[in-house]
């Protein structure tokens, strides 16, 4: 009758570690999509800013604001292009980090559930 609490408390931490994981790796997966978004955020800025490089300085451009499209001038719209870029490589960056910590603990808790595995089938 002692193995029966110890049992109940190896499988109720092995369902715990067993969310845990699930979530981590739910998580891992929404930084990797959020990193494709701003990856395609930041590939149409620079393409954009590129083409927009080459017209020549008197050529009317114009912005995109909902269903409209507004005159600037297109310094403007190069610096505009530019923050957009910078600040998608920021949040990029911060993605990669994130994404690395959290499959650093996907791996520390695969890592926990083997343990407990190997342990429950030794006793």
């Amino acid at each position: 009758m002692a193995a029966l609490p110890v049992d109940e408390e190896l499988q109720k931490a092995f369902v715990e570690l067993q969310a845990t994981a699930l979530s981590t790796q739910q998580q891992v997966r929404q930084c990797e999509a959020q990193h494709e978004a701003l990856l395609r955020v930041h590939k149409r800025a620079t393409l954009t800013q590129a083409e927009l490089g080459a017209l020549p300085a008197d050529s009317r451009a114009y912005q995109p604001v909902g269903r409209v499209f507004v005159l600037q001038t297109q310094h403007y719209l190069l610096d505009s292009l530019a923050e957009k870029a910078s600040t998608s490589s920021l949040k990029m960056k911060d993605l990669e980090n994130k994404k690395f910590y959290l499959e650093k603990n996907l791996k520390e808790a695969e890592d926990n559930i083997r343990e407990m595995l190997v342990s429950r089938r030794s006793h």
